[in-house]
C-alpha cells in the first residue's frame, strides 16, 4: 500500500503520547515556576556542605546532539594500582522541588521521551539542556558519586556527597568511541589535548576492567537493532543503524557501578529505595530450548553466567545473526520493572547485568526515578529525613513500570512510522534481508541497507528463521507503520 501525500510524524508521535497516556505539553503554572527560578536561580558555589571540584579534568561523553547532560565523569590512578572514579551528576533537585508543578508534571511524564522527531521532555528543555544539563565549561552544581576499581574489575568502597563541577571537554560517542578502538584518529578536542587523551584511556581501562569482571559473574550480552532517522531539508531521507562502541560501553559502565553504589549507599543508611530489578525468567525453559536449537547446553535451573556464556559463544559464531538470538532471549526473560525495597527485603536483583544492588540515579534530567534517588541521597547527607514514604515510593515505582512499558509502546510505533516514510522513495527496489520471524501474523523480513523490518506479503512459504532472502518493497503505510515486501 502506498501512501503518496506526505505524513506529519510531529502530530503521529503526539497522538501516540495521548493515547498512551502521556502529556505532550507542560502544564498552566510551569512556565511561572520557571520565570521564578530564572530569577531566583540556587547559588552555585562552594560553602561548608558543597566541594570544588572544578579544576578536575572532568569530560562527558553522550550523542552528538544531546544537551541534557545527566553525568560527567574523571578518573585518577592511585597508588596501590587501583583506579579512582568520579561520576558527577546534575543537581536537578537544586531547581526541582518536591511537589512543584514541573514536579509533578515530571512524576505523571516519569521519563524524556525520544521519538527521533521530537524529544518530549519530562523537565522543560529551559532546565534540562542548560540549568541542570552539565554543559562545557560552566560551573554546576553536581551530586558527586565516587568509588575505587580495582585490578580485578571489582567496585570497591562507594560515597557520595555534593560539588561544584565544570565540564572542560563535551564529547560524543562516535567520535571518541572510533578513537577509543583505534578505528579513526581522536575528535579535534581530544586531539588537541595530551591530557585528556590519557584520561579518557584511563576511564576506557577501569570501565574495561569492570565489564569483565560483571561478565565473569554472568552479566548478559545483547544486541539490538537500533535506527536513527537521516535528516535533510526538514524531511527523513533515509535511516541509519546506531551501535554499540568502546564509548558507549565505557559509560554504560561506569552508570552500572554509580548505580550499584548508591543503591548500597541507601541501603546501609536504613533507608527504602526504589530499585531497578529484572526477574528470574520464568520462560527459562524456553530460553534452554533456544539455546539447543543452537548447539548450546544450559543447565535445567536459571544460571546467568551459563547464558552469558552461550551469548558469547553465538556472538563468535555467528554475528550476523545475533541480534535475532539477542531479540528473542530478551522478550523470553521478560521486562524490567521498578518496585520498592526496603532494607532487609529479599532481594530481587538484576538478573541481566549480574548485580544484586541496582536503583536508577544517574540521568535525573531524564528519569524521574533518578531524581527521587538523588533527594534520598541529599537527605542522607544532610541528616534530615528521607522525603517519601514507603507508600510513596512504592507507588512512584508502580507508575515507573507502567509507564515504562508505555513509552516502549510508543518508541516502537514511531520507528515503525518513521522507517515507512524512510522507505516511501525505494518502492520497487529489491533488498537482501534475513526472516527474522514465522508467525500466525505472518512472515517478517529485517533488510540491513537501509535497516527495516517489514512482511513479506506474497511468496512466504518455506521461509524459515533465518534464511537469507531476496525482497522486493511493494509498499509502506505510515500511519500504522506498515512495510510490505513480496519475494523477489
Amino acid at each position: 500500500m502506498t501512501h503518496p501525500l506526505p505524513f506529519n510524524l510531529l502530530a503521529s508521535a503526539r497522538q501516540s503520547l495521548l493515547e498512551n497516556g502521556f502529556e505532550p505539553d507542560f502544564p498552566v503554572g510551569a512556565a511561572l515556576e520557571l520565570s521564578t527560578l530564572k530569577a531566583n536561580p540556587p547559588r552555585i558555589a562552594p560553602s561548608d556542605d558543597v566541594r570544588d571540584l572544578r579544576s578536575m579534568l572532568w569530560s562527558s561523553i553522550d550523542n552528538d546532539t544531546s544537551r541534557d547532560l545527566d553525568q560527567i565523569e574523571v578518573a585518577e590512578s592511585l597508588p596501590d594500582g587501583t583506579i579512582r572514579v568520579l561520576i558527577g551528576i546534575a543537581d536537578v533537585d537544586a531547581f526541582v522541588h518536591k511537589g512543584m508543578i514541573i514536579d509533578r508534571f515530571a512524576a505523571r511524564q516519569t521519563a524524556t521521551i525520544y521519538t527521533e522527531v521530537k524529544n518530549f521532555s519530562m523537565l522543560p528543555e529551559q532546565l534540562s539542556t542548560d540549568q541542570t544539563s552539565l554543559l562545557e565549561n560552566a560551573d554546576k552544581l553536581s551530586v558527586v558519586i565516587e568509588f575505587a576499581v580495582g585490578k580485578d574489575g571489582s567496585v570497591q568502597g562507594g560515597t557520595a556527597y555534593r560539588a561544584v563541577v565544570r565540564n572542560q571537554f563535551q564529547l560524543a560517542y562516535n567520535g571518541v568511541g572510533a578513537w577509543l578502538e583505534g578505528k579513526a584518529a581522536a575528535p579535534p578536542k581530544v586531539a588537541a589535548s595530551s591530557a585528556i587523551q590519557a584520561q579518557l584511556k584511563l576511564q576506557d581501562e577501569a570501565a574495561h576492567a569492570m565489564r569483565a569482571a560483571r561478565f565473569r559473574a554472568g552479566a548478559l550480552s545483547f544486541e539490538k537493532v537500533e535506527t536513527h532517522p537521516l535528516f535533510a531539508d526538514g524531511q527523513i531521507v533515509g535511516l541509519e543503524l546506531a551501535r554499540k562502541n568502546r564509548a558507549t560501553e565505557l559509560i554504560e559502565d561506569f552508570m552500572v557501578a554509580a548505580n550499584g553504589v548508591m543503591a548500597r549507599l541507601l541501603r546501609d543508611h536504613n533507608l527504602p529505595s526504589i530499585r531497578r530489578v529484572v526477574r528470574t525468567p520464568e520462560r527459562w525453559d524456553r530460553i534452554v530450548e533456544l539455546a539447543a536449537q543452537h548447539g548450546g547446553n544450559l543447565p535445567p535451573e536459571p544460571d546467568s553466567k551459563a547464558l552469558s556464556d552461550f551469548l558469547e559463544e553465538r556472538r563468535k559464531a555467528d554475528p550476523e545473526h545475533f541480534v535475532d538470538v539477542s531479540l528473542i532471549v530478551v522478550k523470553l526473560m521478560g521486562p524490567g520493572e521498578y518496585v520498592m525495597e526496603r532494607p532487609g527485603d529479599p532481594e530481587i536483583g538484576h538478573f541481566g547485568l549480574a548485580v544484586q544492588d541496582y536503583t536508577h540515579s544517574t540521568a535525573p534530567n531524564r528519569r524521574f526515578p533518578d531524581l527521587v534517588a538523588q533527594r534520598q541521597v541529599k537527605a542522607m547527607m544532610a541528616k534530615q529525613d528521607t522525603p517519601y514514604s514507603d507508600q510513596e515510593l512504592a507507588s512512584i515505582a508502580e507508575n515507573c513500570t507502567v509507564k515504562e512499558h508505555a513509552i516502549r509502546k510508543v518508541t516502537r510505533e514511531m520507528s515503525k512510522r518513521i522507517a515507512a516514510v524512510a522507505l516511501q522513495k525505494d518502492i520497487g527496489k529489491t533488498f537482501g534481508g534475513i526472516v527474522t520471524g514465522v508467525t500466525p501474523k505472518g512472515t517478517f523480513v529485517r533488510v540491513m541497507r537501509p535497516p527495516a523490518e517489514g512482511r513479506v506479503m506474497r511468496g512466504e512459504r518455506g521461509m524459515d528463521v533465518g534464511d537469507r532472502v531476496q525482497v522486493k518493497l511493494v509498499g509502506t503505510d505510515p500511519q500504522r507503520g506498515f512495510i510490505d515486501f513480496v519475494r523477489a
